[in-house]
């Protein structure tokens, strides 16, 4: 059985961090530009994507799974959940700068669950190979939640050091990252609205011209 990975998904409103760079439509489109990268890389590593969204996505891959739940993000990962079994994984929308390689290292863990941190205490991705009891604790210090209900479980666990994987996109110099390291979508979605890489001070940064 092909394993399938949730990946939650707010397309109205998205990513207010970057509110001061960006209008609304724009971080639309971004945020959708990101998530098709993290459907795309989820199938090229022969997994089953699962599109858990508060409202309805267009231009979807025929391949997704999409479910519409008018939820919170950890009611919605719980209910998920509650149709699986057996292994799953779970893969945040704004890793822009997933790859095939890194997500299939995670998804071939020996550990019964697999872990990568984001940044300040964030979870960005997750392995269970077991997840009948598994409970979403996003927001706050959720990777070390997660981690201490896996440790409760008796489960073995690997905490997986990956930039490509613990890279979320949420602040403005986060697009530093996107410009230098992939060339996909997201990353043409930023050239089209203008923004390039500069350097000031012998630091890289993101100017929109």
């Amino acid at each position: 059985m092909t394993l399938p990975i949730a990946i939650p998904f707010r397309p109205i409103d998205p990513k207010k961090r970057l509110a001061t760079i960006m209008s609304m439509e724009e971080r639309e489109g971004f945020a959708r530009a990101m998530l098709f990268d993290v459907i795309e890389t989820v199938i090229d590593a022969g997994c089953a994507p699962v599109l858990l969204t508060t409202d309805e996505v267009s231009e979807i891959d025929v391949r997704v799974r999409t479910i519409v739940l008018n939820m919170g993000l950890n009611e919605a990962l719980d209910a998920f959940r509650k149709e699986q079994n057996g292994a799953f994984g779970i893969i945040m929308a704004d890793l822009a700068l997933c790859d095939k390689k890194s997500v299939i290292r995670l998804m071939d863990t020996p550990a019964e669950f697999g872990i990568v941190p984001g940044t300040g205490g964030g979870t960005n991705a997750i392995y269970i190979r077991d997840g009948s009891a598994f409970r979403a604790q996003y927001y706050g210090s959720s990777f070390m939640k997660h981690i201490t209900w896996a440790e409760e479980q008796g489960y073995s666990i690997e905490i997986m050091d990956s930039f490509r994987l613990s890279t979320d996109i949420d602040e403005p110099d986060d697009l530093v990252e996107i410009l230098i390291h992939t060339k996909r979508n997201t990353a043409a979605y930023l050239n089209q609205l203008g923004f390039v890489l500069h350097t000031e001070e012998g630091r890289v940064g993101v100017r929109r011209v």
